[in-house]
């Protein structure tokens, strides 16, 4: 990951020095003050830390802990330390949030998969937090890593991210003590030194402001307490008025008073200055998922242009009420120290039904942006270019590439936006809306395994909202989706459970597709877990309802399936009466490539039995059949087989012309082709499973 510093009014800069997005007021990014903390914090990095019973050198990461305020500049005090320390540790620095901007802590399932991804390792869809918290510490066994955890709303979220490993380093920030991780001594924040406080006023206002009137510039600095988040928002208000003088506002904000928090009150003074339009912009802000705004979702809170939200945002970013992030697309954050005192006035000033408007604007656009990002992967197809062409340009991609681009670096709030949604219960139209086009849209930019974890995570939303509104037939659809998941990642037994509710949710809705899919579906899981019986009991329990519904192409699909699960039971005769129908079935619906693989699995059964001349004569078929669907990898797979039946029947000469032709198919590497290995690995398999059984 890129290592990235925090100068003291908490914006993200890059190496280089250079800001994200115009109009912030500093010119330049250097870390202030906190020579005394700095200093501490290095010299506990290099403390022996002991085990409290063994006395021994502990066997974990040593902790070191920030503690202070929100707005007390603990994060940028962090990432200096990170900056500082980082080339010691070789193997890269991670860094987490573990508080959601509205304070609720973030589940330490979905921390532990963030870290993992940073580490570019994969964990399976629907792995519970154990598991994923096992899989963070064998990674960061093996590597000398720095851990930055921000914002940790207790000591259980730390220790179950914590290295199994003294060669890695945990800075974590937190509000007060984290009681109960060992050897942990917090270095507590307070004000900045005078000094550094005043440089901090004067990035904002010039020097000049500062050196003409110094005692009022400390004034100032003592009413803010030189907290660096209260007099960046003071220095911004001074930024904006080039012809106020310091000692004017530090005139003000002692006349209003010294009741609450001097943030709240330097907050709350700034805020007035504001027009009407501009504060109520500003306090829908409040609103945005994941405290993350871009241009679209501003326009969208406060029912205005996109270019005017930019203008807004921008112009909030210089007064010190947003952060612009660095990103490719214009982004700004809702610093979290503020976030609380936004929310207050929500409360105060705004109706709740103007809210849940603002909310629903928002959500209603996320989803017209979604649609348009997976659109636009569809220009071939002429509804989709209908779509886009009804669309405001304003809501369109240029090309695919900028649609994945905007996807991937606008996730975060989706994500969040989506468990906001369904969170808030009263929008559950539009937040099964959201999910939908999520998935649509991730699903065609990312692929469905590469999202697997984000789109189990959008499944069990989608479960909550339909049993929440006694929906089955979406209940049914999510349980299909995650059971598929569970499928895939290894945990047959879960997805079985899920696959019967799926039945029953199904049954409720009476939705023949989901039940016969879920039919199908418990019968693979039995197979699965070896139980052949139950798999060709559930798979003739679907086939029954293709066929009363007259489905034939899924009926000569389910035929196999039952052959298959006979196979492997070693029951050949029914295995081959099923391929029969298979191959009948095929055949009467005109599907040439499937009626050449159920030939091909109907010989291979017949081999298993103990029949090379029937597997002979079926296997030439086979290969007729697939010579017409041109498929060239099952026609070099079967004359392989070939080859092997006649080699069995004494005609070495034979064989050696049927290889000879799978090379001339395939090339001279044909025996390693995936239609071959395939074939050998299925033949092993089953042969194996008959000898069990």
């Amino acid at each position: 990951m890129t290592d990235q510093a925090v100068d003291a009014g908490g914006t993200k800069v890059s190496k280089k020095g250079r800001r994200p997005a115009a109009g912030s007021a500093p010119t330049e990014s250097q870390f202030l003050g906190r020579t005394r903390e700095l200093k501490g914090l290095r010299v506990d990095i290099e403390r022996t830390g002991l085990d409290t019973l063994a006395g021994r050198k502990a066997p974990r990461a040593r902790v070191l802990l920030i503690a202070g305020k929100p707005g007390s500049g603990r994060t940028a005090l962090a990432a200096e330390l990170v900056r500082q320390v980082a080339d010691s540790y070789p193997d890269g620095v991670l860094r987490a949030r573990l508080t959601e901007p509205d304070g609720t802590p973030v589940p330490t399932e979905r921390t532990a998969r963030d870290l993992l991804g940073a580490l570019e390792l994969t964990a399976p869809a629907g792995a519970d937090e154990d598991e994923l918290s096992e899989a963070l510490r064998e990674a960061l066994a093996t590597r000398r890593m720095l851990l930055l955890l921000d914002d940790a709303a207790d000591a259980e979220q730390v220790d179950a991210l914590l290295p199994e490993t003294p060669d890695c380093l945990v800075v974590a920030v937190s509000r007060g003590p984290l009681t109960g991780i060992s050897d942990v001594r917090p270095c507590t924040l307070g004000g900045l030194d005078t000094k550094s406080a005043l440089e901090l006023l004067g990035r904002y206002t010039g020097s000049v402001r500062i050196t003409v009137d110094p005692r009022a510039a400390e004034g100032l600095v003592e009413i803010c307490a030189a907290q660096p988040a209260a007099l960046v928002l003071a220095g911004a208000w001074l930024a904006h008025r080039p012809k106020s003088a310091v000692a004017d506002l530090a005139k003000q904000l002692h006349t209003d008073g010294d009741d609450g928090p001097v943030l709240e009150r330097v907050f709350r003074f700034a805020y007035t200055a504001l027009s009407s339009t501009a504060a109520r912009t500003l306090r829908l802000l409040s609103l945005a998922p994941a405290g993350l705004v871009d241009p679209h979702t501003a326009s969208a809170l406060a029912g205005c242009s996109v270019g005017a939200a930019r203008t807004s945002l921008d112009d909030f970013a210089r007064l010190g009420f947003l952060r612009p992030v660095e990103s490719p697309l214009p982004q700004y954050e809702v610093p979290g120290c503020l976030l609380p005192l936004l929310r207050a006035l929500t409360e105060t000033d705004d109706r709740p039904a103007e809210l849940q408007l603002a909310r629903a604007r928002m959500l209603e656009r996320t989803v017209r942006l979604l649609v348009s990002c997976r659109a636009i992967t569809e220009t071939d197809s002429s509804p989709a270019r209908e779509k886009l062409a009804g669309m405001p340009r304003t809501l369109r991609f240029p090309n695919p590439r900028a649609a994945a681009d905007w996807l991937t670096i606008r996730q975060p709030a989706l994500l969040a936006a989506a468990r906001l949604a369904v969170a808030d219960g009263e929008l559950d139209t539009l937040a099964r809306r959201l999910m939908a086009a999520l998935v649509r849209a991730m699903v065609a930019h990312v692929g469905t395994q590469a999202a697997a974890a984000d789109l189990y995570g959008i499944h069990r939303l989608v479960l909550d909202v339909a049993e929440r509104r006694n929906l089955p037939r979406e209940r049914a659809a999510a349980l299909l989706n995650l059971a598929d998941l569970d499928a895939r990642t290894g945990r047959t037994t879960e997805a079985l459970a899920r696959y019967r509710a799926a039945l029953d949710a199904g049954r409720e809705a009476n939705d023949p597709y989901a039940t016969g899919r879920a039919m199908e579906s418990v019968g693979g899981a039995h197979q699965e877990l070896g139980d052949y019986d139950r798999a060709a009991d559930w798979y003739g329990r679907a086939l029954a309802q293709r066929l009363a519904r007259d489905e034939r192409e899924d009926a000569a699909r389910l035929h196999g399936r039952i052959a298959t699960a006979h196979t492997y039971a070693g029951r050949y005769g029914e295995a081959l009466r099923n391929w029969r129908s298979a191959v009948t079935g095929y055949r009467r619906t005109g599907d040439v490539p499937g009626q050449a693989r159920a030939l091909s699995e109907m010989a291979r059964v017949q081999e298993y039995a103990g029949r090379p001349e029937e597997s002979l004569a079926t296997c030439q078929e086979a290969v007729e059949w697939a010579r017409r669907a041109d498929d060239v990898r099952l026609q070099a797979a079967l004359q392989l087989r070939l080859a092997d039946t006649l080699d069995r029947l004494g005609d070495p000469a034979a064989a050696r012309l049927h290889r000879g032709a799978a090379e001339r198919m395939l090339g001279e590497e044909a025996p390693e082709d995936d239609s071959a290995r395939e074939h050998d690995a299925n033949a092993c398999e089953i042969r194996s499973a008959s000898t069990e059984d």
